[in-house]
């Protein structure tokens, strides 16, 4: 498929991740994409630049609300090109919004839930937890949170 766009003239991004498998008699490590049946591409706002990319083999559609497909941030792109270019291992996790309900996965804190107030740059979050019909931020840095 990225070969068939580049012969298009559209330049496209599969961020691919390296997962260990098991079959019956041996394991292998096999390269598979981070976000499984998506492909970004580049290509200019137009009408025609989408008909290319929808006649291409294996593709099913854009992403967004009008079926146009809807621009990814540059930064966002960038930061998943530095992740994939310098293996540095990722596995996939949950989308988490500021505002939802969380809970602690592990550690002394597992099993806490609270409002997620704020997703620091210091990698760490921020949790709001309802204890006695209080409040308490505590930072959970190293800590797995998942939406409850």
């Amino acid at each position: 498929m990225s070969s068939e766009l580049l012969e298009k003239g559209i330049r496209s991004f599969l961020p691919l991740h390296r997962e260990r498998k098991r079959w019956s008699d041996r394991y292998q490590w096999v390269e598979l994409p981070l976000f499984s049946q998506y492909l970004f591409v580049k290509l200019l706002p137009t009408a025609e630049s989408r008909l290319r990319v929808l006649q291409t083999a294996g593709v099913v559609q854009f992403i967004g609300a009008t079926g146009c497909g809807t621009p990814i941030p540059n930064e966002q792109i960038e930061s998943l090109h530095a992740i994939v270019s310098h293996n540095i291992p990722a596995t996939l996790h949950e989308f988490l919004r500021v505002g939802e309900r969380v809970r602690i996965r592990s550690g002394a804190l597992e099993g806490i839930e609270g409002i997620l107030s704020a997703i620091r740059n210091d990698k760490s979050l921020v949790v709001s937890v309802d204890l006695i019909q209080k409040s308490v931020a505590i930072r959970i840095d190293g800590f797995e949170v998942e939406r409850v």
